[in-house]
């Protein structure tokens, strides 16, 4: 609306606010219905380790949310004809995006563990995409206050948006890359633990 070929801000950032919908609908089945149905047994019992389950599952929805990405190549190709637009930094705003995407794809993986009902698994994952989303003004609004500095500092370093600014600006950042993997690999973990818990006070 203001004639900038700016793809980071002007266009991926300014969705972010979808992704706490997107997420929750791709995710809620992932494990809340095979364990309702019951389903999930043939899982646990078959030879696949549970990794390789919950990596399958990962990568199967990442996968639907890459090609939703290529699907918006569309707005590069419009921009580009306003403008001139950076492909490295249309390239870092992707990588940005995909990551963030994969981080919280692995928190509705998790969270869909938690229950046998595949609604309220995908509105327990868009409150905690919620508050992940609204973590950077919750932030804001402690700052004034000096004795809860030290836990502004803590909440500034594991807010998952905030690391997305760098990318949205075409800034690639190692620190924000490490930090993404390692957080969807948490998740993760958590899921394979939460997994295996399960199975064994069952079995």
């Amino acid at each position: 609306c203001y004639g900038l070929p700016d793809f980071g801000y002007y266009t991926l950032y300014n969705t972010i606010f979808m992704l706490l919908f997107y997420f929750p609908v791709l995710t809620m089945r992932s494990f809340a219905e095979e364990r309702r149905t019951r389903t999930d047994q043939l899982l646990l019992t078959s030879p696949v380790p549970v990794p390789g389950i919950v990596l399958g599952k990962f990568f199967a929805a990442c996968t639907v949310f890459l090609l939703t990405l290529v699907c918006t190549g569309a707005y590069v190709i419009i921009l580009s004809a306003y403008g001139n637009v950076s492909g490295m930094e249309v390239f870092v705003n992707y990588l940005g995006f995909f990551l963030m995407g994969c981080c919280l794809i692995s928190v509705g993986l998790f969270m869909s563990t938690l229950s046998e009902n595949q609604v309220a698994s995908a509105i327990s994952t868009f409150g905690v995409i919620l508050f992940l989303y609204l973590l950077d003004y919750i932030i804001s609004s402690m700052s004034s206050v000096t004795m809860l500095s030290w836990l502004c500092t803590a909440l500034k370093w594991v807010s998952l948006f905030a690391r997305f600014t760098d990318f949205s600006s075409g800034i690639l950042s190692l620190t924000g890359v490490i930090y993404m993997i390692s957080f969807a690999g948490i998740f993760l973990l958590l899921t394979v633990y939460t997994i295996e818990k399960r199975r064994w006070s069952e079995g």
